[in-house]
């Protein structure tokens, strides 16, 4: 009972301060960032990051008018980090970065925010373990475009709050 009652107090204080979450399903940067048509992002590991990055802005209605559009430039490299005694490396760090801007569909020379995102994350390579290190450079790839997509999405959501004029 003590617990309901703190959470509800918690709840009545956010409130009443002005918090109210970024993107919320029904909200109104929710409506807005719907309406941002991720452009292609070359190569397979881009594709991967378009669709975490669709999910989050479109949601499940694709329908709705695009009025902007996200350019992302995409750069995932991998750097050795652990070698076995013939040379070859047993650990791996996967690092991408993402350059992204938004514009206006009818105003694409006009850059309406920027930004860039990062993500790192790494996988082992297993002496003979050839495909077991495809599962684990494809889940590290993965992992960092839902976190690069994240902060892709945050950033957004946080333009639309900051410029209301823009919806």
């Amino acid at each position: 009972m003590i617990r309901r009652l703190a959470a509800l107090a918690l709840a009545a204080t956010l409130a009443a301060c002005g918090f109210h979450p970024l993107y919320a399903p029904s909200g109104r940067n929710a409506a807005l960032m719907q309406t941002v048509f991720v452009d292609i992002i070359p190569n397979r590991n881009g594709q991967i990051l378009r669709q975490a990055l669709q999910q989050r802005l479109e949601g499940d209605d694709s329908g709705v008018p695009k009025k902007y559009v996200l350019s992302v430039l995409l750069n995932q490299r991998e750097d050795a980090l652990s070698f076995n005694p013939d040379n070859s490396y047993s650990r791996v760090r996967d690092i991408a970065t993402a350059t992204w801007s938004l514009h206006a569909v009818n105003a694409p020379s006009k850059r309406l925010t920027f930004g860039t995102a990062r993500a790192v994350d790494g996988h082992d390579f297993l002496a003979g373990q050839f495909f077991y290190a495809d599962v684990q450079s494809q889940d590290a790839t993965n992992r960092m475009a839902n976190i690069v997509a994240d902060q892709i999405a945050e950033a957004i959501a946080t333009y639309f709050r900051d410029h209301p004029s823009q919806g």
